[in-house]
C-alpha cells in the first residue's frame, strides 16, 4: 500500500475524478548510460497528463449540481478581470454582482475578501452580460482561494523533487550491495517493499497513537495544522536525501577497500543500509502526501474540490520532470570537455558521484524547505481548523489559529 494507493481511497471520498493507480515502472538508461528515475517520468509523468484531463470535466461535488469546469471558471475571472481593468470598483460590496437565485441551491456562497482587488473587477456590472464579461463574486472567490494556495503548491513542486530519484537509484545501489538476509538472496527489485511496509506501520502508529496525543495538546482535530504535517513531510525528504549520500559515501569506500571498484556486485556491505532512507520517505508518505490532499480539500471551495486530483498528479508529473533534467544538468556541467567524467555518466555507480548527486538533492530539498516555510507562516487558514469538542460543554472550541 504505497502513497498512491492510499491518495487514490482519499480522492475517491472527497472528488467525482477518479484517479487512477500507480505502478513502478523499469530502469533504462539515457544514450550517455545516465541513469534515468523513469518510473518517476513514465509514472509521475503519466499522471500530471491524467491531471490535465481530469480538469476538463471537473464537477462542483457529489452533493452539487454540476456548474461546468472549474477551470473555466478561473480563467473567466481572470478574462473578465482584464476586460474591465479600466472600471472604478466600489467600495460597497453590495453593488457587486451576486450569485443568482437559481445558483445558490447548487454551490457554496462565498462573500468578498481582502486581497487581489484586481479581480474584484470581474463582479462589476458594465451592462454586458454573458459568462465572459461578468462574474460573481462567489465565482471571484473562487478563484482568490486557489490563488492563495499556488506559492504552496509551487513549493511542493520542489520538495518532491527528491523523493523518485531516491527510489530509482536505490535500486541500482542496491544491486551492488549484499543481498543477503540469513541464507536468503533478495532481488534489489523487491526492495520497494520495505517503504511500503514503513507505510502501513507508521500510518496506523500515526494515526492510533499520535494523532490522538497531539489532538490533546493543540485542540487540532488532526494533531497538528495541514501546513505542518507537510512540512514535517519535506523535512523527512531533507534529512532522507541527506542519509542518501552519507550511505553512497560509506559504499563507495567499502568498494575502494576491497579493490572492487569495477564490480557490478558483491561489494560486502549489507543492502539494508538503505532502510534508513526508506523509512523517512514512509514518513514522507504518510504527512506531506496525505496532508497537501487534505490540505486542498479543506480549503478549496464546493465547486473546487474536484480538481484537487488533478491538481495533485500534476504537482508529482511536474516534479518528476524536473528530476530528470536536474540529471542532465547535473552531467552536463561536471562533464569533461571530452565528453566524459559526468557525475551519473556511466553504469558504474562505483565510478560515478552518485554521493555528490545526493547531497546536491539534500541542498535543493533545504532550500525548497526554507521557502515552503515562508509560504506556509504567512498563509491564512479559510476554515477553522481547531474543531474539538470542549469535553465540559459539549460545544466546539471558539479558538481559532489561523496562522501556523
Amino acid at each position: 500500500m504505497g502513497r498512491h494507493g492510499r491518495a487514490c481511497r482519499l480522492l475517491a471520498g472527497n472528488s467525482s475524478t477518479s484517479p487512477i493507480p500507480l505502478s513502478r515502472g523499469k530502469r533504462r538508461a539515457s544514450s550517455t548510460g545516465t541513469p534515468l528515475p523513469c518510473p518517476a517520468v513514465d509514472l509521475w509523468g503519466s499522471c500530471s497528463w491524467y491531471g490535465l484531463r481530469t480538469v476538463k470535466v471537473g464537477t462542483s461535488g457529489s452533493s452539487c449540481v454540476p456548474t461546468g469546469s472549474p477551470i473555466t471558471r478561473v480563467l473567466q475571472v481572470f478574462v473578465t478581470a482584464f476586460k474591465n481593468r479600466n472600471v472604478k470598483l466600489s467600495e460597497n460590496p453590495s453593488e457587486l454582482m451576486q450569485i443568482n437565485q437559481d445558483e445558490a441551491s447548487a454551490v457554496e456562497i462565498l462573500h468578498r475578501t481582502e486581497g487581489f482587488r484586481c479581480l474584484d473587477k470581474a463582479a462589476v456590472d458594465t451592462g454586458k452580460t454573458g459568462a465572459w464579461s461578468l462574474c460573481s463574486i462567489t465565482q471571484v472567490e473562487e478563484t482568490k482561494i486557489i490563488l492563495r494556495m499556488v506559492p504552496i503548491f509551487l513549493s511542493a513542486i520542489l520538495g518532491y523533487i527528491p523523493v523518485p530519484l531516491i527510489l530509482n537509484f536505490t535500486v541500482q545501489q542496491g544491486n551492488t550491495m549484499d543481498t543477503r538476509l540469513g541464507s536468503i538472496h533478495i532481488s534489489p527489485a523487491t526492495l520497494f517493499v520495505i517503504p511500503t511496509v514503513f507505510q502501513m506501520v507508521i500510518l496506523v502508529v500515526y494515526d492510533r497513537f499520535i494523532v490522538p496525543f497531539l489532538r490533546k495538546l493543540t485542540g487540532y482535530v488532526g494533531g497538528i495544522t495541514h501546513l505542518q504535517r507537510i512540512g514535517i513531510g519535506f523535512l523527512s525528504a531533507t534529512v532522507a536525501t541527506g542519509i542518501a549520500a552519507l550511505v553512497e559515501i560509506k559504499r563507495k569506500k567499502v568498494a575502494e577497500d576491497n579493490g572492487l571498484m569495477d564490480a557490478t556486485s558483491g561489494i560486502p556491505i549489507s543492502v539494508f543500509w538503505l532502510t534508513v532512507q526508506f523509512f523517512l520517505l514512509g514518513i514522507v508518505d504518510v504527512t506531506s502526501f496525505v496532508g497537501l490532499l487534505e490540505f486542498f480539500y479543506s480549503e478549496a471551495s464546493m465547486g473546487m474540490k474536484s480538481i484537487g486530483s488533478s491538481i495533485f498528479y500534476c504537482i508529482l508529473g511536474v516534479s518528476a520532470w524536473l528530476g530528470s533534467l536536474l540529471i542532465q544538468l547535473a552531467n552536463q556541467v561536471t562533464r569533461h570537455s571530452d565528453g566524459t567524467g559526468g557525475w551519473l555518466d556511466g553504469t558504474n555507480l562505483n565510478r560515478g558521484k552518485l554521493d555528490r548527486f545526493y547531497g546536491l538533492l539534500a541542498v535543493l530539498e533545504l532550500v525548497s524547505l526554507l521557502i515552503y516555510m515562508f509560504f506556509a507562516r504567512r498563509y491564512i487558514y479559510r476554515n477553522d481548523q481547531k474543531v474539538v469538542v470542549d469535553e465540559d460543554n459539549k460545544i466546539p472550541s471558539e479558538r481559532a489559529i489561523n496562522v501556523i
